[in-house]
């Protein structure tokens, strides 16, 4: 029994022990002394070991475990803006099928070796050598991936690797993962072609990648005038990766999607192309909100960190999933996604348009709410309606003219409270116009049942509005001050109060609040035009035109189905509805004033007769074409 436990043991010892290193890092904190400081760096082939050491001054990182990649130089830490103010934390990540070596210092990430396909050995399995002594300046807490090493502060530690065929450490790959990691990215993907003297230009698609709602992939043409530039090498070589941590960094306001592409020549830099590299990426759905362009990483001048640049590259949009890049030069290329929203056309005269229409709509509203409390004798049903939504519209157009004011002086702060009053406004309108179309429904269809007191409808237009406003400026980091991005300056935004939109939760808030809101109002308020339609259309006054126009018409101001224009971006005429929607929003409370002028001059021109109290669509007696007095 004692035997066969035994032998047990050796075969589980065995089978764990024929599993190599994947990935390493190792991690601690460097105690060091005062500036100058610097980073030694001495990086050769081979598989002998790695030594990372430190003293007063100087991190240093030696040895040799890579395939491909030499690296021997001293970098000043005030480069990297890290100075001597306090111990810094620094981790060492090394990649054995990437060939890939990236060093994490005081919050920089930097690129010690990029990223490659490997074809013949790699060096894994790095153990922990002799511990030398303890001193005052150098390394402490210090752990390998999550086993805590020591306390204690050592000048020095030795990691010795071991040398793996790159194919059986991938067969290892593979059965600890459901994806195959070798053969597809995320570690590499390598596809070379050769450049004959009859070199006529070629096609290399990286292997299809399926994502939960899309498949993703990239193709390179590569064109014929890349033999001209290659007059030395013979072979071009696009090397696939896909989630690599270390090239996902670069930049803090961006992110690049997914996948990446490295075309090389070998021994030969490749520039200014007269006919450009095609580069069709096709990746995850990309919203139209976020601007996404092509980018190239330059590693001759950015050797030791990732920096995403548009230089040299050209970008075309072929749908919201699939980005073509042209490119005059040969480097990695990939995807660049901004994280704050697109920038917009035209802002300067919408902008224009939205303040003009704004302070007409104030005037207007104000006008107006004097005229209809002029006529609160009359007792009209729909009265206090009409004048909750005049009031809403008044104060929406009010704060949203002050609202880029008050970003430019009061700051974040006072937009945190200045951007929930404006969406406490913008629902308050969104509801009232609401109630406009349940109330136009209940005068056409419910002849019988009571109407609802007036305060029920305050209840509904102006207190409910406050329960989610108050709820999301309770959780914080909702409203705020955000920049618009005009596509013709970008270094000159415009500041106004509102959502934080390039957040999770403020997107998510929007969301459910304002698009639920909203498309609930515009579905119902054409429904409620067409029942309307239906109602009065037989009617002899609606076979003169103006009136059946300034019917709809003014019942599209009640019901807010305008607002319906901000869901159409149908190319090309997305401009024009652009324009439209601002317009007929931003003077909407002007337009609601002209209706009423309108109809109360239709009524005097008719005298009092069926045509003037019918066009208003406002009471029961209207749309059953009976008198009311007015």
């Amino acid at each position: 029994m004692d035997n066969l436990k035994l032998t047990l043991f050796l075969i589980i010892l065995s089978t764990v022990s024929s599993n190599n290193d994947l990935d390493w890092n190792f991690c601690g904190t460097w105690r060091h002394g005062r500036d100058p400081l610097n980073l030694n760096l001495n990086i050769s082939t081979g598989c002998k070991g790695i030594d990372i050491s430190a003293n007063e001054n100087v991190l240093s990182v030696t040895g040799r475990i890579t395939a491909q990649c030499e690296r021997s130089e001293v970098i000043s830490l005030n480069q990297l803006g890290l100075s001597s103010g306090g111990d810094i934390d620094f981790c060492l990540y090394w990649e054995p099928l990437l060939d890939q070596l990236k060093l994490t210092l005081g919050g920089q990430t930097l690129a010690l070796c990029w990223p490659s396909s490997l074809q013949d050995s790699c060096c894994t399995d790095l153990t922990d050598g002799p511990k030398t002594k303890i001193t005052t300046y150098g390394i402490f807490n210090t752990r390998i991936k999550t086993d805590h090493i020591t306390n204690d502060t050592l000048m020095a530690y030795n990691f010795n690797g071991g040398a793996i065929s790159y194919s059986e450490l991938c067969e290892q790959a593979n059965r600890e993962s459901e994806d195959n990691k070798c053969a597809e990215p995320p570690y590499a993907h390598r596809s070379e072609a050769e450049l004959k003297e009859d070199f006529r230009g070629r096609s290399i698609t990286s292997p299809a990648i399926e994502g939960r709602s899309f498949k993703s992939s990239i193709t390179i043409h590569l064109p014929p005038a890349l033999k001209q530039a290659a007059k030395k090498a013979n072979k071009v070589a696009c090397t696939f990766f896909k989630n690599n941590s270390l090239l996902q960094e670069g930049h803090k306001d961006a992110k690049p999607i997914s996948d990446v592409v490295e075309i090389t020549v070998e021994n030969e830099i490749i520039k200014d192309l007269s006919e450009p590299i095609t580069i069709d990426f096709y990746h995850e759905v990309v919203s139209e909100r976020h601007s996404r362009r092509c980018v190239s990483w330059d590693t001759r001048k950015d050797s030791l960190q990732v920096n995403w640049l548009d230089d040299g590259c050209e970008t075309q949009h072929r749908g919201e999933s699939h980005t073509v890049c042209l490119c005059n030069h040969l480097t990695y290329f990939t995807v660049l996604v901004d994280l704050n929203p697109a920038p917009v056309r035209h802002l300067a005269a919408l902008t224009a348009i939205t303040y003009l229409g704004c302070a007409v709509s104030v005037i207007s509203c104000v006008a107006l709410i004097v005229y209809l409390c002029r006529k609160r004798r009359s007792k009209e049903q729909s009265l206090p309606i009409h004048l909750g939504l005049a009031v809403s519209l008044a104060f929406l157009s009010l704060i949203f003219f002050f609202t880029g004011i008050m970003a430019n002086v009061g700051g974040e702060s006072v937009c945190t409270w200045v951007g929930a009053v404006l969406h406490y406004a913008l629902l308050s309108s969104f509801l009232w116009m609401g109630i406009e179309v349940l109330h136009t429904f209940w005068l056409v269809y419910m002849l019988f049942t009571p109407h609802l007191k007036p305060y029920i409808w305050i209840l509904v237009g102006f207190v409910l509005p406050a329960v989610p406003v108050v709820i999301m400026a309770a959780v914080g980091n909702i409203y705020g001050m955000i920049e618009v991005t005009p596509s013709d300056d970008p270094s000159n935004p415009y500041k106004m109060c509102w959502m934080k939109l390039n957040e999770h939760e403020a997107w998510l808030a929007f969301c459910l609040t304002n698009i639920t809101l909203l498309a609930l109002l515009v579905s119902s308020g054409i429904v409620m035009l067409f029942l309307v339609y239906r109602q009065i259309r037989t009617r002899e006054e609606w076979k003169q035109n103006r009136v059946a126009f300034l019917s709809i018409w003014g019942l599209s101001c009640l019901f807010g189905t305008t607002w319906g224009l901000t869901f159409l971006k149908v190319e090309p005429l997305s401009t024009v509805i652009l324009f439209l929607s601002c317009i007929l929003n931003s003077f909407q409370g002007f337009f609601l004033m002209l209706r009423f002028c309108m109809l109360d001059w239709m009524r005097k021109q008719a005298g009092g007769s069926s045509l003037g109290s019918s066009s208003t669509g406002s009471t029961r007696q209207h749309m059953l074409q009976a008198q009311e007095k007015s």
